[in-house]
């Protein structure tokens, strides 16, 4: 069983691995590295694509998260605050472009005075030392072009590329004995005396435990090995814009609305990447396809699959007002200027054009609820990661560890200095 990444098969290596994870995104990468960097097994991580952070890691925008937004307590406040400490340092010892470069969260109404103050409380309940207030005149000494009549300043906030995250993972990982598999799709599952047998479009694996970290097909894994997830992972496209490079001077660095406190979205933002650029976004609108980065991107079963889930009609029953709006916006570009220009007025037409997209995999509740913290189900021999989302990216390296003491337990894992 060699890695496709690796330079061949080691024939010391047992044909049966310790643990097998389905999916190279950062989740899954930063579990295997917590694993192999800990403890004594051998690990295969299986990716249906032909390199790691192909879907939601790979179009991330790019933000280390401050853990603002997440309700204290939560496992989203709880591994945002530690992985964001851990993904700085992991930047750092590893030569990965980075900056903290921090961010405004700006009211441009006083209707959202509430909400932000919502979020100052939350901000100081999660440890953000340095939060404060900022009036519209502190609020442009910050970015000079934006207009906002209440704000906040979080210092915390920065940027990176995940990608680059993502590869040095995978290298740590291979370095440490670790084997990544790619193109290797999930087809089937089995088990035989104890032994988990996956079918794959490479050919079969056998390992002892198993860890579903398979972001948009999570649930669809979690039936495939007989788990029923208790949800139904339904794709959201996250349309961006970038700004011309005449206008990038608009933005210093990131500018966020106050997000509507009723979904897990936090609205149009202005985000400065790593490696130069400014986007602006995302949107959130209904994908027809689980991958479906475009318009056009259409699968009949993946829409059959959501289609006929109760929750799915719950929650388009509850939140049709803003699916018409959110899909008016994605259909016309004034539109989506104009919710730009609630934070910069100044922002022309001309002075931005489509850019990429993301698929954010989001966990659907039978009753229509959008989960908004991490789901993660233990049966023996196995851990399935069933909703991962923001900031997943930020905190892949405290959610990994924490998975792996999943494992530990579940699997009976010896550490490597015992």
């Amino acid at each position: 069983c060699s890695s496709d990444l690796g330079e061949g098969e080691d024939p010391m290596k047992s044909s049966t691995y310790d643990v097998a994870i389905i999916g190279a995104g950062i989740v899954g990468l930063a579990t295997a590295l917590k694993l192999v960097q800990n403890y004594r097994l051998s690990l295969i991580i299986l990716e249906a694509e032909n390199q790691v952070a192909a879907h939601q890691t790979g179009h991330n925008s790019g933000v280390i998260h401050s853990g603002l937004y997440y309700k204290p307590g939560s496992l989203k406040a709880l591994n945002c605050v530690a992985g964001r400490e851990a993904m700085y340092r992991f930047c750092e010892e590893n030569g990965i472009a980075h900056e903290r470069c921090g961010k405004v969260v700006v009211a441009t109404n006083p209707l959202e005075i509430p909400a932000l103050n919502m979020l100052e409380e939350r901000g100081i309940a999660n440890g953000l030392d340095g939060i404060r207030r900022l009036t519209p005149e502190e609020i442009r000494e910050i970015e000079p072009h934006v207009n906002g009549i209440d704000g906040l300043w979080v210092p915390q906030t920065g940027i990176v590329d995940y990608k680059d995250v993502s590869k040095t993972y995978a290298h740590l990982i291979e370095e440490a004995g670790g084997e990544i598999k790619t193109n290797s799709r999930v087809i089937g599952f089995s088990k035989d005396h104890n032994i988990i047998k996956l079918q794959t479009t490479s050919g079969e694996i056998e390992a002892k435990n198993l860890i579903n970290c398979a972001g948009l097909r999570s649930d669809q894994i979690a039936r495939l090995c007989g788990v029923e997830p208790g949800l139904q992972i339904i794709p959201f496209r996250g349309e961006y814009y970038e700004v011309i490079p005449e206008k990038e001077h608009l933005v210093k660095n990131l500018i966020y609305p106050v997000p509507d406190v009723r979904f897990p979205f936090l609205g149009v933002h202005f985000t400065r990447m790593v490696h130069g650029g400014v986007e602006a976004g995302p949107n959130a609108v209904l994908a027809l396809k689980r991958e479906g980065y475009k318009k056009s991107d259409i699968s009949i079963p993946d829409m059959a699959f959501y289609g006929t889930y109760i929750g799915f009609w719950r929650m388009a029953l509850k939140y049709w007002k803003m699916s018409i709006s959110e899909t008016y916006r994605s259909f016309n570009k004034r539109a989506f200027v104009r919710a730009l220009q609630r934070l910069i007025p100044e922002l022309q037409m001309q002075d931005v054009h489509p850019a990429g997209s993301g698929v954010r995999a989001q966990a659907l509740s039978a009753n229509g609820k959008l989960l908004d913290d991490f789901s993660i189900v233990e049966k023996p021999n196995q851990v399935h990661v069933l909703n991962a989302p923001s900031p997943a990216a930020t905190a892949s390296l405290s959610i990994g560890e924490t998975i792996a003491t999943m494992a530990e337990h579940n699997f009976q894992l010896v550490k490597i200095d015992e």
